[in-house]
Formats: C-alpha cells, structure tokens, sequence
C-alpha cells in the first residue's frame, strides 16, 4: 500500500533575488504611479494596527460599525 501523507512544502528564507522578483511582479501589476500610495496605505494600516495593539481604550465612535455593541 501507498501512503498518502503529503510532505510539507520546504519554502527557505527569501533572498535579494526573491525580493526584487516580487518587485518587479508588484510593479509590473500595479505600475510605477501607484506603488506610493500602496505603500502608504500599507504603513498607515501597519500603525493603526499597532496602534490598537497598545491601546485598552475601545475604539471611538466614529470608528464603530452601527452592529457594534458598546460594552
């Protein structure tokens, strides 16, 4: 009998050849115009996050969706 235990896939650290690959992929789909505010979206988005790791405040109300419950 087979075994059908699938092997996990090995995937090492990426190197520089790796990383300029994904940029150039990154930059073909996206174009140079756009990269910017993609990397602005992505550090806003990096901060709130962080931001709201810190924080033990709830979110503001402007912030809430109106399915939120206040608690």
């Amino acid at each position: 009998m087979t075994s059908l235990h699938a092997t996990p896939l090995l995937i090492g650290p990426l190197g520089f050849q790796e990383l300029l690959l994904i940029f150039l992929i990154v930059l073909v789909i996206f174009g140079a115009t756009k990269l910017p505010a993609l990397g602005r979206g992505l550090g806003e988005g990096i901060r709130n996050f962080k931001r709201g790791l810190k924080s033990d405040e709830p979110p503001a109300l402007e912030d809430r969706r109106p399915d939120d419950k206040l608690v």
